[in-house]
């Protein structure tokens, strides 16, 4: 029997695919990063091109270093950066613009357009998220707007859309399979999370056709099967979930009210809420976190735009170090921040806040302000507002949490994860197995074609690797986010 599964993880910066075996360990692991494209303030873009050859290449690359062969992976699985939005041509399967990368406000003034219009309700009550730049609809509406014929073109069907899982599906199969799962359909703005199918009402409201919108498929299901030509043989894609979803599924958040965090470029907190939709009055997103066997299991998320990517911009920006590895030993190089907060709105701020008009803020500076009390404060950002979307999510289900499963790269820095246990008061536990998302869907993909038994088999494989426990007097991790807030009002609407 096959027992090897490849999953690949496109994210927003890299490329990763990853040969993981029956117990859940991975057996190879390459990764490719890609270019960011800024070609105005507040814009990102990727090429779809360099996207396609990162993952290509990485698969390629895994699949050779783990000595098993594509003739004995049992399936493949995808999992992806979720609102990024591609459109291309269906004869010759080039892209007709780049990517809008989830990060980007240029459809800022579309969704105040929306909101204007009073359109805000509707589309919370039917897609559980809030009018944000953030998500996928606006940015197809821009597109169409913007590139003289494409919306007749994309009427005829002559033009598709997908979110980064559809583009891969659609090259990995040759251009048989136009297909997303319910996931990532739920980041659109489109889709209906109630009657899980595509939203005629918020179609006509942004002027998008039908027409090019991928099938709406269950996420552990056998979709088709990749080019022969690709790997030197077809292998079964057989799971999709968006990054986010994949990673609450390889951490075995399977019960309703169990929870993870993903540290990566942004941060990223889901709930499981079981089968019925948790409707937020906290400013937190409804999703759809996956559909196996038929079951549709739902979340709550809290986006934070900006985690990981405020070290990145100390390294690349402000240049205060060369590695990234570096943040931990210069923080840790002060006792305090001394009254430095950060707030990393580089890109206008997610959950609870959703202002797309707040910008990065440096507050509380001295002639004694260092680079280690900024590197510190920086650090100590990414655990602040996950308390701020964890604060919203207990108000929103009426429950405490007593622990937090984590993973992503920021996940290493254990001063970061013992001041996020101190800040919480709840333990933090770091899995053995860091690259969740993959595993998330690795497992998808296994369970479809019988590598998994069951959700069970899932929950058996995962193992502790650390676990943070508080070790401050609450008090004064209290005083301390008092302050952050205050630090954040002064981000607010400074755009305006």
């Amino acid at each position: 029997m096959k027992e090897h599964v490849l999953a690949l993880d496109q994210g927003t910066t890299s490329s990763r695919a990853i040969v993981f075996s029956k117990n859940g360990l991975a057996v190879a692991k390459a990764q490719q990063e890609f270019p960011q494209l800024f070609p105005q303030p507040g814009h990102v873009e990727h090429d779809p091109e360099a996207i396609w050859a990162s993952q290509l290449a990485t698969a390629k690359q895994a699949i050779a270093e783990s000595g098993v062969g594509a003739d004995r992976i049992a399936a493949l699985g995808i999992t992806n950066q979720r609102e990024t939005t591609i459109l291309w041509e269906r004869d010759s399967g080039k892209p007709v613009a780049n990517a809008i990368v989830w990060q980007s406000r240029i459809t800022a003034d579309i969704c105040e357009q929306l909101r204007n219009d009073g359109y805000e309700e509707t589309f919370k009550q039917k897609t559980g998220l809030v009018l944000d730049a953030y998500f996928s609809g606006t940015k197809i509406r821009y597109l169409l707007e913007q590139i003289e014929g494409l919306r007749a073109r994309a009427g005829r069907g002559e033009i598709l859309f997908g979110t980064v899982d559809t583009f891969l599906a659609w090259r990995l199969s040759g251009g048989k399979l136009h297909i997303t799962d319910v996931s990532n359909a739920s980041r659109t703005l489109l889709f209906n999370i109630h009657t899980l199918d595509w939203d005629d009402e918020l179609l006509g409201i942004l002027d998008i056709p039908r027409a090019m919108l991928p099938e709406v498929r269950a996420s552990s299901e056998v979709y088709g099967e990749t080019d022969p030509a690709l790997f030197g043989k077809a292998i079964p894609i057989a799971g999709i979930a968006g990054d986010q979803q994949a990673a609450t599924f390889g951490q075995g958040c399977f019960e309703p009210g169990q929870a993870k965090n993903t540290y990566g470029t942004g941060c990223f907190l889901l709930m499981n809420t079981g089968d019925q939709p948790v409707v937020s009055n906290n400013g937190l997103l409804t999703t759809v976190g996956w559909k196996v066997d038929g079951k549709v299991t739902y979340c709550l998320e809290g986006s934070v735009f900006v985690g990981g990517a405020v070290v990145q911009w100390l390294r690349d920006g402000l240049q205060f170090f060369d590695d990234a590895s570096e943040v931990e030993q210069l923080a840790r190089s002060v006792d305090s921040t001394d009254g430095v907060f950060l707030v990393p709105a580089f890109v206008g701020l997610g959950a609870p806040y959703w202002d797309a008009d707040a910008r990065g803020t440096l507050v509380g500076m001295t002639r004694g302000t260092t680079r280690a009390h900024i590197a510190r404060a920086a650090l100590e950002a990414i655990a602040y507002q996950t308390r701020d979307v964890l604060d919203a999510m207990e108000n929103d289900c009426g429950q405490s949490l007593d622990l937090l499963r984590v993973d992503g790269g920021a996940t290493e820095n254990s001063f970061l994860m013992q001041f996020q246990a101190d800040l919480l008061d709840v333990a933090v536990q770091r899995p053995v197995v860091g690259e969740t998302t993959a595993l998330g869907a690795a497992y998808l993909a296994g369970l479809a074609t019988g590598v998994w038994e069951s959700t069970a088999d899932v929950s058996r494989n995962w193992q502790l690797d650390v676990e943070f426990t508080p070790a401050t007097d609450r008090t004064s991790t209290d005083h301390q986010y008092a302050d952050w807030k205050r630090a954040v009002e002064r981000s607010l609407n400074w755009n305006r």
